[in-house]
């Protein structure tokens, strides 16, 4: 809220160079504010009695901006890569989807290994968990079992992430 929006009875002043300037009335603030050719700024609403501030406010919304994006910059998205198999796969081309993961480890992303049956193949559902275990084996230098190997729908799905060094 700024200058007119506030309407509480008693607001608590911060003047533009950061002084304390007491509890006032909000017309008593918003005259101090226009004299100075500034905002009154509601800075803190929750606060007993609410904090306002005299500052300029479009100043304080680039200023505020800057901050959120520069905090979005900080911040790293981490995504879920998928690497889908059957249980008839090779070792050769388990070994080459292993690399395929070891890669997205590195690069700080989660891996999710996907063990797909069709048709005939749920019928050996059991057997071909050793897959997902060997899998998970060969990653245990740069991965940590994250989800468990869980049943879902015709495929059994385990989740890797990095290992914290």
């Amino acid at each position: 809220m700024i200058n007119e929006q506030i309407r509480d009875k008693e607001v608590r002043l911060i003047g533009s160079h950061g002084e304390q300037l007491g509890i006032m009335s909000a017309r008593d603030a918003y005259k101090m504010a226009q004299d100075a050719n500034l905002d009154l700024v509601k800075v803190a609403p929750k606060a007993k009695p609410p904090v306002c501030k005299i500052i300029d406010y479009g100043k304080y919304r680039y200023e505020m901006a800057r901050k959120e994006k520069e905090a979005k910059k900080k911040q790293k998205t981490i995504e879920v890569k998928e690497i889908r198999m059957s249980p008839n796969i090779d070792s050769n081309d388990l070994s080459t989807k292993t690399n395929a993961a070891r890669k997205f480890l590195e690069k700080g992303n989660k891996v999710k290994v996907t063990l797909r049956f069709r048709g005939r193949e749920m019928a050996h559902v059991s057997s071909s968990q050793h897959i997902l275990d060997d899998f998970a084996a060969a990653l245990e230098d740069v991965a940590v079992v994250e989800k468990r190997p869980k049943m879902e729908g015709r495929s059994i799905s385990i989740v890797l992430s990095q290992k914290k060094n």
